[in-house]
């Protein structure tokens, strides 16, 4: 495992988390790469982005089953990227499956359940974790869909309140040479991060090969441009709240 000091540019206050760079727990069953800190796996260069404190990149082999507890108030995004999952939870049960994001507000020590539904083959999600100090917080679920055939834009793939502030994220495929510009709801507290899922993207003139992350402070449009740089290529756009009111 290597955990370098991942490249920054104090300049335009940017971070680079590499694919490559990024912690791992491995089980038999089950593989977990991390964006940030997480379980045992600590770089005191890899904290937490504002409100987002895990984005992982996790597999899971045909008939087993992970178990997710949070330790305060947070609100969990599953995002599947190979196959569908089943989750359980003392909220509700239910399947998801690539084009859907599941969204589990949960409140401290909370947990929930991941399982592979098929016999042989493995399934491959995210999982992202928000903190929410909301004052008028309310555990629940909620479910939404979108359409990666429709290329070439971002598309809402959840949305989040939290007093004043808000976490928004987004998912697009583009063919290659295609771009976009991404303008922050809310500049003055908020912070972008992205994640290639899949392909090359070029975001604010910094390359990204597959599942390799950035993090953007005081964008100063305020917006945030890429290009992808090879066909069906997916990005991951988080904006997140980086101060409190």
């Amino acid at each position: 495992m290597n955990v370098s000091k991942p490249m920054m540019d104090t300049q335009l206050q940017a971070q680079l988390f590499l694919a490559d760079q990024r912690g791992c727990s491995q089980f038999d069953y089950f593989r977990s790469y991390h964006c940030f800190s997480f379980g045992q796996y600590v770089d005191e260069h890899k904290l937490p982005f504002g409100a987002l404190q895990v984005l992982n990149d996790d597999t899971l082999t045909a008939g087993n089953r992970i178990r997710m507890q949070v330790e305060s108030t947070t609100d969990v995004v599953i995002l599947p990227i190979v196959g569908g999952l089943e989750y359980k939870s003392s909220l509700g049960d239910g399947f998801l499956e690539a084009g859907q994001a599941q969204l589990f507000s949960l409140a401290s020590s909370m947990d929930y359940e991941i399982i592979n539904p098929y016999e042989t083959d493995l399934i491959n999600f995210i999982q992202i974790w928000l903190t929410n100090n909301s004052s008028d917080f309310t555990p629940g679920l909620r479910q939404t869909r979108f359409d990666l055939s429709d290329k070439n834009k971002l598309l809402p793939a959840f949305s989040i309140n939290e007093n004043a502030l808000r976490s928004r994220g987004f998912i697009g495929k583009f063919d290659g040479r295609e771009d976009g510009i991404y303008k922050l709801e809310n500049p003055e507290t908020n912070g972008v991060f992205v994640f290639v899922l899949n392909g090359v993207f070029e975001v604010q003139d910094r390359l990204l090969h597959e599942r390799d992350g950035l993090s953007l402070m005081n964008v100063q449009e305020p917006a945030v441009e890429f290009e992808a740089l090879s066909n069906d290529a997916i990005l991951l756009l988080l904006e997140i709240p980086l101060h409190r009111k």
